[in-house]
C-alpha cells in the first residue's frame, strides 16, 4: 500500500510540473520599443563600432548581476562609449541575465549606425551612448502604452491611480544608497464592481541620485494615460505602470514567508500514511493549478493590453481594430454633428466635440468626400499616423470607415490654439514670459520627434501658431501633421507641384520653388518664435522703422544692439533678458536664406537647455515678404489651409499635406 501511495504521489506530481513547464518557460525578451536618432552615425568597421560592440559584450557578460542594474564603459576620447542596462526589479537573475543577452544583440540589430541607443522590453532596458550617461537623469525620449480598454469611473479611477503611483514613486526614489530603486504596490479599488485591486510599479536607475529619481518619476507618471485600465511610461532613466492585474512576480517584491512546518510521516502504518500523503500533494496541486489558472487570466488580460498602442510611440502591434470606432458611437457623441458642437470648418471638412459613453471628451475631424484615397489606404495612414505619440503632438485616437464617411477622432485640447493668446491684446498678459519659453521648448520637441525620433520622418509643413494648441497645464501641442495621403496629394519625396502652408511661414525655397525639408519645419519654427516673443504676425505686420516684416524688423533691432525692444511691453517687468536675447538670435538663426545654416531641431533642442553653448551669430535672413510694396500679406493658407476657427475650446486649422517617409 505504501508503494502504491507514493507512486501516486510521484505520478501526480509529475503531471502537475508536465503542466507548469511550458507556462513558466521564461522568454528572452518581450520588445516594447526603441529609439535610434540617426543625428549622428558612426562609418561601418570604425574605432567607435568596435567600442561599441565590446561594450555590448560586456553587458552581456554581466546580466547576472545580483542587483539587475550594470554600466560600464569601452574605449578612450573621442571613441568612448558608455553603456548600462536596468532589469525590472521583481524578475530573477535568469530571467535578467536572459533579457540582457537578447538586448545586447537585439540593439545593434535596430540601430545598426547609430552613435546613441535605448532599447526597452517587458524584462529590461538597454542603452548606449557617446556621451556620459551616467548618474544623470534623462526623461526622453519615452514611451507612452495604455490599454484602450476603459473604465466606467474615470474620474474617481484617475484619481487612485494618481495617488498610488505618487506614494510608489516616492518608495522607489527614497530606497537605501545601493538598493535597488524598485517599489510595488496594491491597492483596493473599492469604487468600482469590475476591479478590485490595483497594481502599481515604479522604478529608476540606481545611480541616480534621490532627487533625480523623484524628478524623473513624476515626469513619467504625469504623462501616464488617463481613463484606461492600464499604462505605463518609459523613460530612459526610469519608468512606471498601473494594471488592474497583478503583472509582476509577488515572490520577487515581497518577503519571503517561512516554509510550512514538515507534517511527520509514519512508516509503520499505510493507513495512516495515505491521508497524510494526500494532505500534502491535493493542497499543493491545487495551488500549483490556481497559479497556472492565474497566469492564464494574466496572460489574456495582457494579451488584451499589448493589442493597444499609445504614447510617445508605442507598441508595435497596433491593429485597425482597436482604432477604429463605429459611426454611430461618433454620431452619438457629437449629438448628430449639431452645429451647436462644431469647432471649426476648413478646407477638409468640419470639427466637431464629442464626448464618448465613457465621457472621454473629443475632437472629430469629419473629412470632405471625395479626397481621391482608397478606404484600405486610409485605414493604413490612420494606424501610422496613431503611432506619433509624444507629448507635445495631439494624439490622434482613432477613425470612422462607414457609410462613405472618413472622420478622424483626435484627443480634445481646453485651451484653445497658441494664436489666441499671442495675437489678441487683451489675452496676452496671460501668458508670462516662463510660460511662453516653456511653450517654445516643447513645440522644439514636438518638432524634433516628427523629424528624427518618431518612426516615421515627418515634415509637417504648416507649423504656425494656430497649430499648436494648449492643453490644460498650457503645454503645447502640435496638431495637424502626418496625415497628407489620405488628401492623395500629388508629390514626391524633397519637391511638390502643390505649395501648401501658410503665408509668412513658408521658407523661401519652399515658397518659391516647392523645395522642402526639415529645414523648411525649422524655418517656420524661427517665425513662430519670433511671434511668441512680439505678439505681432509675421505675415501681417505693420511697417514699423522701416522694416516690412516681423522677420526684418528683428534683424534691424539685432544689428542696432536693441533685441530686447522686440519683447512686447506687456511681458517686459517679469521675464529673462538672457532667455529672450538667446531665442531671438535662435529665431534669427532658423529663417536664414540658405538651408544650411539653419540649425537642426536636435541642435535647437539642445541650445534652448544648455546656456554653456555658444549660439552662431546670424546673417541677414530671408525676406520673403519684401518684395509687396505694403509689406503685408494675408494670414491665409494656401491648399490646405482655409479653415475659419471659432472662440471654442479646441481652435481647428485644417490638416496639412505632409510627406510620410518610414524609416
Amino acid at each position: 500500500m505504501q508503494s502504491s501511495t507514493v507512486f501516486i504521489t510521484l505520478w501526480l506530481l509529475l503531471i502537475v510540473f508536465s503542466v507548469l513547464s511550458p507556462v513558466t518557460e521564461a522568454q528572452p525578451a518581450t520588445y516594447r520599443y526603441h529609439v535610434c536618432p540617426n543625428t549622428t552615425t558612426f562609418p561601418i568597421n570604425s574605432t567607435y563600432q568596435a567600442n561599441r560592440d565590446t561594450l555590448l559584450t560586456s553587458l552581456s557578460s554581466n546580466g547576472s548581476r545580483g542587483n539587475g542594474f550594470y554600466n560600464t564603459t569601452s574605449g578612450r576620447n573621442p571613441d568612448t562609449v558608455y553603456g548600462l542596462f536596468l532589469c525590472r526589479g521583481d524578475l530573477s537573475t535568469s530571467v535578467c541575465q536572459a533579457c540582457v543577452t537578447f538586448a545586447s544583440t537585439d540593439i545593434s540589430q535596430r540601430c545598426p549606425v547609430e552613435r546613441a541607443a535605448v532599447v526597452w522590453y517587458d524584462e529590461c532596458l538597454l542603452r548606449y551612448s557617446d556621451e556620459n550617461i551616467f548618474s544623470a537623469v534623462a526623461e526622453e525620449p519615452a514611451t507612452i502604452l495604455f490599454n484602450t480598454q476603459n473604465i466606467s469611473d474615470q474620474v474617481r479611477f484617475d484619481s487612485q491611480v494618481q495617488e498610488v503611483m505618487s506614494d510608489t514613486a516616492a518608495q522607489a526614489a527614497n530606497a537605501a544608497p545601493g538598493a535597488k530603486k524598485f517599489a510595488t504596490r496594491e491597492a483596493d479599488a473599492n469604487f468600482t464592481s469590475s476591479f478590485r485591486t490595483l497594481y502599481t510599479l515604479a522604478q529608476c536607475t540606481p545611480d541616480l541620485p534621490t532627487s533625480d529619481c523623484e524628478r524623473c518619476l513624476r515626469y513619467v507618471t504625469g504623462n501616464l494615460q488617463r481613463g484606461s485600465q492600464g499604462g505605463r511610461v518609459l523613460s530612459p532613466s526610469c519608468n512606471v505602470r498601473y494594471e488592474t492585474y497583478l503583472f509582476y512576480n509577488l515572490n520577487q517584491t515581497a518577503v519571503a514567508s517561512p516554509p510550512p512546518p514538515l507534517v511527520p510521516v509514519s512508516r509503520g502504518n499505510g493507513r495512516r500514511t495515505w491521508p497524510i500523503i494526500v494532505a500534502i500533494v491535493v493542497p499543493i496541486a491545487a495551488s500549483i493549478l490556481v497559479l497556472l489558472l492565474a497566469c492564464w487570466v494574466s496572460k489574456r488580460r495582457a494579451k488584451k493590453y499589448d493589442a493597444v498602442q499609445g504614447g510617445n510611440a508605442g507598441y508595435d502591434i497596433t491593429t485597425v481594430e482597436a482604432l477604429q470606432y463605429d459611426f454611430a458611437t461618433i454620431e452619438a457623441a457629437t449629438n448628430k454633428f449639431s452645429d451647436s458642437n462644431k469647432l471649426g470648418e476648413g478646407g477638409f471638412g468640419e470639427v466637431y466635440k464629442g464626448i464618448l459613453p465613457n465621457q472621454q471628451v473629443i475632437a472629430v475631424k469629419r473629412l470632405s468626400r471625395g479626397s481621391g484615397q482608397g478606404d484600405e489606404e486610409f485605414k493604413n495612414e490612420a494606424v501610422l499616423v496613431a503611432k506619433l505619440q509624444h507629448r507635445n503632438l495631439v494624439r490622434l485616437l482613432g477613425f470612422c470607415l462607414e457609410r462613405e464617411e472618413k472622420i478622424l477622432v483626435y484627443e480634445y485640447v481646453p485651451n484653445k490654439s497658441l494664436d489666441y493668446f499671442v495675437f489678441d491684446p487683451t489675452k496676452q498678459g496671460q501668458l508670462d514670459w516662463s510660460r511662453r519659453y516653456k511653450i517654445i521648448g516643447g513645440i522644439a520637441r514636438g518638432i524634433l520627434y516628427l523629424h528624427e525620433d518618431s518612426r516615421l520622418r515627418i515634415i509637417h509643413r504648416d507649423l504656425k501658431a494656430s497649430n499648436i494648441l494648449l492643453d490644460e497645464d498650457m503645454n503645447p501641442k502640435i496638431s495637424d501633421f502626418g496625415m497628407a495621403r489620405i488628401f492623395g496629394v500629388d508629390q514626391t519625396q524633397g519637391t511638390t507641384r502643390r505649395v501648401v502652408g501658410t503665408y509668412g511661414y513658408m521658407s523661401p525655397e519652399y515658397a518659391m520653388q516647392g523645395q522642402f525639408s526639415v529645414k523648411s519645419d525649422v524655418y517656420s519654427f524661427g517665425v513662430l518664435v519670433l511671434e511668441i516673443i512680439s505678439d505681432q504676425r509675421n505675415s501681417n505686420f505693420y511697417e514699423t522703422e522701416g522694416a516690412q516684416d516681423l522677420i526684418s524688423y528683428a534683424w534691424k533691432l539685432w544689428k542696432d544692439g536693441r533685441s530686447q525692444e522686440l519683447l512686447n511691453p506687456v511681458l517686459r517687468d517679469n521675464y529673462s533678458r538672457n532667455e529672450v536675447i538667446r531665442c531671438i538670435q535662435l529665431g534669427l538663426l532658423c529663417v536664414q536664406e540658405d538651408p544650411a545654416d539653419r540649425p537642426t531641431m536636435a541642435t535647437i533642442v539642445l541650445l534652448l537647455n544648455s546656456y554653456s553653448v555658444t549660439l552662431p551669430v546670424p546673417k541677414q535672413p530671408a525676406f520673403v515678404l519684401q518684395s509687396r510694396t505694403d509689406g503685408r500679406m494675408p494670414d491665409k493658407g494656401l491648399e490646405s489651409d482655409q479653415s475659419t476657427s471659432q472662440s471654442m475650446p479646441w481652435s481647428i486649422n485644417e490638416v496639412s499635406i505632409t510627406e510620410l517617409h518610414p524609416r
